[in-house]
């Protein structure tokens, strides 16, 4: 599972990317699409039309890093959403990128100090 600190938050873009967008590309989109600043040191993650493929952008305090998945068999399945893009839980990544569909699974009640 993906250890991040509780403050990064980790942010699906709903669109369908072409995944010869580099860096500027993709922070071009974060700022447009997901309406969220690149540089604020959070995950965004962006899979093309066939979702067999993913990249990952954040900025690490002195650059932008980029995780790019390739799959040999097979598709990513993240959620659907209708607004373009979809906040979700590092646990929830680690799902999709293992290839889990979370429409299929449950979260058990767990506590929380914001009482969700």
């Amino acid at each position: 599972m993906l250890m991040l600190p509780p403050a990064v938050k980790i942010f699906l873009c709903a669109e369908a990317t072409d995944m010869r967008r580099s860096f500027d590309k993709l922070a071009e989109m974060t700022r447009l699409v997901l309406a969220q600043d690149p540089m604020s040191g959070h995950l965004f993650v962006f899979f093309n039309r066939p979702r067999d493929r993913v990249k990952i952008l954040f900025w690490d305090r002195s650059g932008f890093c980029l995780y790019y998945k390739r799959l040999e068999q097979g598709c990513f399945r993240p959620p659907h959403t209708s607004n373009g893009r979809h906040e979700i839980a590092a646990a929830e990544l680690t799902l999709i990128l293992e290839g889990i569909e979370l429409a299929g699974s449950t979260r058990q009640k767990r506590f929380s100090l914001s009482g969700q």
